[in-house]
């Protein structure tokens, strides 16, 4: 019986090793740039999380401005703490322009990850159809949302204080915030009312 080894892919090898040497010169900048403990850790991860995050964008979608912006943002802190760490800055002694921009990583990459994370790609198939056809906006057909008898009388009493204190109707909104609970049960409630 022979035994198989599992054969070393030369670019991930090389791939690893060049992450890892990324990993630590924006650790060390980070670390260099006032911000110690985990804080100096979670910086690297927080760039190549965004680089990686770009990345995907870049390969799944047709619309890829925003990715490319994001993965050049990412590439350039990256880019930019290796060849910090090569001798051209002097980490005892930074700079303040530095240690804000290190400052201001969090939100800028919250900022990013949250773009490319809750913006639909738009695939070849939008881009035909929004070629063929002129762009309307169709109103959602509205679909009927159960309300339970003890929430419409809890909004009755809610409803009548608002009336005594105000003199005035309740409105859907004001109907909204104070029972709680999402748009669409609202105004189910509002038109039992």
């Amino acid at each position: 019986m022979r035994v198989r080894l599992a054969r070393v892919d030369a670019v991930l090898v090389q791939a690893l090793i060049a992450a890892a040497l990324s990993f630590a010169h924006l650790h060390d900048v980070a670390s260099a740039a006032g911000q110690d403990g985990w804080k100096a850790w979670a910086y690297p991860i927080s760039v190549d999380l965004l680089l990686v995050a770009a990345w995907r964008r870049l390969r799944s979608g047709t619309t890829k401005a925003a990715a490319w912006c994001w993965f050049v943002i990412a590439l350039t802190a990256s880019l930019g703490a290796n060849v910090a760490t090569a001798g051209l800055l002097d980490l005892g002694n930074v700079p303040a322009w530095l240690r804000i921009l290190v400052a201001g990583w969090p939100a800028v990459a919250f900022l990013g990850g949250t773009l490319l994370a809750h913006s639909a790609p738009r695939t070849a198939i939008d881009v035909e159809d929004q070629d063929d056809e002129p762009v309307t906006e169709k109103e959602p057909e509205p679909l009927p949302v159960p309300v339970p008898a003890a929430l419409v009388a809890h909004a009755r009493k809610v409803a009548d204080e608002h009336q005594a204190r105000t003199g005035a109707a309740i409105d859907t909104p004001t109907l909204r915030a104070r029972l709680g609970v999402p748009a669409p049960l609202a105004e189910a409630i509002a038109a039992q009312l």
